[in-house]
């Protein structure tokens, strides 16, 4: 079957555009959804995946061998094809066009690239209501401001089920602050997924110019907040981990969001963790530095004791004892062994988990035997409504 272009359309369009996000534990995800679509899928299909820079980049080769739809690693200015999934490139952001693919090395945001974020937001902003925005297994909460996007433009949000994913943080941040459409487990995706490709996505929320939808993203050319007289976000007192320049709070969003003038950009908790992650790095260097200077001060008292100058040379060694005290301060506390305090993981609050379409047997407490059930039961609702995962005990109820 020939595959057909993706161009923007009419408003009557079908949501063709599925952007997919993951972290830790996303690859087999990923795997267990392409091996559900069917040959002759009707959308587009984007990845990003967080992965190190020196990754030999063989994802697309994984996923094309997991299912019937060829995976690809995107090229830069490529023109978008339904039938065939997208791989973001290594070390690069993967970015969505009018029509076709950008790929670009601009900085990193929430400490990756790949991110999830730029994906999801520039497919808002060119496709609109036709995309589908997918928040799969990952950490921390890299896609939620994405998936946020998605669904102010008129698209459709999917989470995986935090209580079967191996990393739950990145879909609970997702079901926390965002109008979530439907929970699902992994098993249900594919077919979720091929359903709503076949479906009219209906007029957006949002109409944004197409002179707008062209214009370069942030992961492209960084912000303006440098050379703006008066910059819609206030200035903080916080600097950027990357670059070390002022970072400016971004306040039209439910989550706690930073930027610096060069485009790097933090939820509040992916700028928590880079700050730990620093602090550490500093300890380490300033360690280092007292015992370096330790050291040079001992070799000057061994010289200046050998010329006669008793007095100094007992100054020099007061002062490398002082900084061998300090060093070992310091590394007491960075190889301190006590156990962490146990912290209660971060869930959904219940509001927002029957929001999202979520029920009680899907909860991380739920008795796996009912979980099981609600994995071979069928999706209920139509494309722009909420899925509720049906549980044997229900379909009991209403045969009764």
């Amino acid at each position: 079957m020939r595959s057909s272009r993706a161009s923007h359309g009419n408003e009557l369009s079908k949501r063709d555009i599925v952007v997919i996000g993951a972290s830790a534990g996303g690859v087999q995800a990923l795997m267990e959804i392409v091996a559900g679509f069917p040959f002759n899928l009707a959308a587009a299909v984007f990845v990003v995946i967080h992965t190190s820079p020196t990754s030999p980049g063989v994802l697309p080769q994984i996923l094309s061998r997991a299912g019937p739809v060829k995976a690809v690693q995107a090229r830069n200015g490529e023109q978008i094809q339904l039938g065939r999934i997208y791989v973001a490139p290594v070390d690069h952001h993967l970015l969505i066009r009018d029509g076709h693919v950008a790929v670009s090395r601009g900085p990193k945001e929430n400490g990756f690239r790949p991110a999830v974020d730029p994906l999801f937001r520039t497919a808002a902003v060119a496709y609109r209501e036709r995309v589908v925005g997918v928040i799969l297994s990952g950490g921390l909460d890299d896609g939620t401001s994405g998936l946020h996007e998605v669904k102010r433009y008129g698209g459709i949000a999917i989470v995986q089920d935090p209580a079967e994913a191996v990393s739950p943080s990145m879909p609970q941040s997702a079901v926390q602050n965002v109008d979530v459409d439907h929970v699902v487990t992994l098993a249900q995706i594919p077919g979720l997924i091929a359903q709503l490709a076949g479906r009219r996505a209906g007029k957006g929320t949002r109409i944004m110019p197409p002179r707008r939808r062209n214009l370069p993203d942030i992961a492209e050319v960084g912000s303006e907040n440098l050379e703006a007289p008066d910059p819609a976000e206030p200035p903080t007192a916080l600097t950027c981990p990357e670059c070390g320049g002022a970072l400016w709070e971004v306040q039209k969003e439910r989550v706690l969001r930073f930027r610096c003038h060069l485009g790097h950009g933090y939820t509040g908790e992916s700028l928590s963790e880079q700050q730990v992650k620093n602090i550490e790095n500093a300890m380490w260097m300033a360690m280092r530095t007292l015992e370096e200077s330790a050291a040079l001060r001992r070799r000057l008292a061994e010289r200046t004791r050998g010329s006669g100058m008793t007095l100094l040379a007992s100054g020099y060694e007061e002062q490398a004892q002082a900084a061998l005290d300090r060093a070992a301060l310091i590394r007491a506390v960075l190889m301190e062994d006590k156990p962490a305090r146990a912290v209660k993981s971060l869930r959904p609050s219940p509001k927002a988990r029957e929001r999202a379409g979520d029920k009680p047997h899907t909860r991380p407490n739920a008795n796996p035997a009912r979980v099981k059930a609600a994995k071979r039961s069928p999706v209920d609702g139509d494309g722009n409504g909420r899925t509720r995962l049906k549980s044997s005990q229900n379909k009991g109820a209403r045969r009764s």
